[in-house]
This record gives C-alpha cells, structure tokens and sequence, in this order.
C-alpha cells in the first residue's frame, strides 16, 4: 500500500514530526503552506491522511471542509495544537477545560487532536519517542487503517459495478450501462460542441436459428457475432447488448454520414462469412441497423435518440433485413437513406 500523506503546515514543523514519519520510504510526504493550494491538491489526488498544523491559518478552516466533501470525508485528519497561547494557558486549566478543547476540533472536523509542544533538536530522542510522538504515531495507524478500509470498500465496489453492468453472455456492456453512459455521453458532446451518433442493431431471423439448432447454439452464435462487430469498430465506438439479439453502438465524435458508413461496414462483415459454431456447423446470418445522430430537440437521458433508432431500424426489416437505415443530419433537417448490402 502507497501510503501518502499531506501536512498543512511550515517546513518548521514537518522537523518537529517524528523521525519514524519523515525518514521513511513507507510513506509519500508532501508539505503544503497555503490554503488554496492545500485543498487544490486534497481534490485532485486525495491523501490517506492529512496533518494539519494548528498555528497555520485556515487551518480549522481545512478540517471543517474537508468533512463537508461526502466523497473526501474518509481522509483522516490530525490536527496537531501547536498555537503558543493556547499551550502556555494549558496548564494552568483543568481536565475538563482540556476536554473542551479536544471537543471544540472534532467538532470542527478534526478525526484526531493532538498538544503538539515544541522540542530542540538536540533534546529529541532519535532512538525512543515520546509520549505525544507514540500517539501521533497511534493516531496514523488508526488513519492508514481507515484509508485501507476504503480502498477495499473502493475495489469491491468496483468489482460490483462491472458485474452489475456487464452482460455475462457477450461480455459487452449491458442496457444498465447504456442507461448510465449514454447521458454522459450526450452532455459531453454538447458541452464540447461533437457530433454523436448511435446504431441500433438486430440479428435477422434468429427465432429461427434457436428453434432450429437451438438455445446453445443460438448464444454462441450471439457470442461470435459479438466477437466479430467489436473487431471492426473503432476506439470511440462502444457496443452494448440491448436485450435478446439487438444491440446499441455508440458512435462518440461521429456524424450521421460517418456513422451510416459504420454500419454499412458492420453490415457487411457479418454477412461476408458464415460463423464457425463448431468443426460440424456454420451458420450464416445477416443483421439490419438503425442509425441516427444527436439533434438539439433530443432530451438528455438520450431516450428520443434511442426511439429514432430504433424506427429506423424497424424500417429496415420492413422494406427486408439485411441493410441499413439512417438519417442524414446535415442542417436543421433530416432525411432517410436506405442502404442495401
């Protein structure tokens, strides 16, 4: 485990932390003194732990927005009481004021709190540590097990989505997925001002491959089908298992002519050669395809661009399978094109 940590604070204070911290090559130190650039870093590559110098400003500041970020909240946060007036008054206050203080940083934000003394280089025992050093050293522990709590949580969590998203059958991604990527998908391309097209689709006559050879063979042949389309689509392209024998490509950074000659090109692969299911069968089958592209009018879960597709296909298994149907979105008006193998 990478264990990285970074302390909010003076490169003064980084000498005051403990050797067993500072001279080790099990963890990544970075030392930041500015605020903004502190919480800069915490969001762009968050930290296992934070150490956070009370004397520095904003540094309350620092533990109370770190809890308020619901996906940084896990960082844990030590805050180390080094203001000279507030170590000078302490002794002179009781437990329950001591208890007070430690109160008032959790509450603030703080996972820990720690009365961080000064100490002279030349009193510091390099070899024993002292009572506020193992407790600094107690505090880490308990923050490295926590970052690896979340990281397990992190790894299973991800296991879980890819499940969850995958089809176990074509190992493409499935209609769950679509629903999720294709919104992101569709407020990328207008936000960077792209074409975004799509392709609907569906496997010719395969009832009839199921009722006549059957379901085994059926599923392998949807498996090879799917082999064969992914070989022969570009890096931008991203296939989905729609439901049954139908599928949803899309096509990122892609016009609807562009995307009518991806189609035109998957069209043809898949009739071009029959598929090997095994040494004693080969099955030819053919697919028809709906393509269309990304208007203004469109809504942003992408279900009028899905219903577009999904007509056009329907059109080209009425006027006879085995071909494309597109739209041309060339200016504010569309137009259909049919296209035979």
């Amino acid at each position: 485990m990478n264990i990285s940590i970074l302390v909010y604070g003076s490169e003064t204070f980084l000498k005051t932390l403990p050797d067993q911290i500072r001279d080790t090559t099990a963890f990544s130190i970075e030392v930041i003194a500015n605020l903004n650039q502190a919480v800069s870093r915490v969001q762009i590559s968050p930290p296992d732990v934070i150490l956070i110098q009370a004397s520095m400003d904003g540094s309350l500041e620092l533990c109370c927005w770190l809890k308020e970020q619901t996906k940084l909240s896990w960082i844990y946060c030590i805050l180390l009481e080094d203001r000279p007036h507030i170590l000078a008054d302490k002794p002179k206050y009781d437990d329950f004021w001591e208890s007070e203080m430690v109160s008032a940083a959790l509450r603030q934000g703080a996972d820990a709190y720690i009365w961080w003394y000064p100490e002279s280089s030349s009193s510091k025992n390099l070899v024993k540590p002292t009572a506020k050093e193992r407790l600094l050293l107690a505090q880490l522990t308990v923050g490295l097990r926590k970052a690896q709590k979340y990281r397990d949580l992190i790894r299973t969590n991800d296991l879980l989505s890819a499940i969850a998203l995958s089809d176990a059958l074509t190992e493409l991604n499935n209609r769950r997925a679509l629903e999720w990527d294709l919104p992101k998908q569709i407020h990328k391309a207008r936000l960077q001002n792209l074409p975004l097209s799509l392709i609907i689709l569906d496997v010719d006559y395969f009832k009839k491959v199921n009722d006549t050879y059957g379901h085994l063979v059926g599923d392998r042949l949807l498996q090879l089908l799917c082999t064969r389309v992914k070989h022969n689509l570009r890096f931008q392209d991203v296939p989905f298992r729609y439901g049954g024998e139908e599928f949803v490509i899309i096509l990122g950074n892609t016009t609807c002519e562009e995307a009518l000659l991806v189609a035109k090109r998957l069209n043809r692969v898949v009739s071009d050669q029959p598929f090997a299911i095994n040494n004693n069968l080969s099955i030819n089958v053919t697919i028809s395809l709906g393509t269309t592209c990304l208007c203004d009018t469109d809504d942003t879960k992408g279900t009028s661009l899905l219903h577009r597709a999904d007509q056009y296909l329907l059109q080209a298994k009425v006027s006879g399978r085995n071909r494309v149907v597109g739209c041309d979105y060339l200016t504010k008006t569309s137009h259909l094109r049919a296209v035979s193998s």
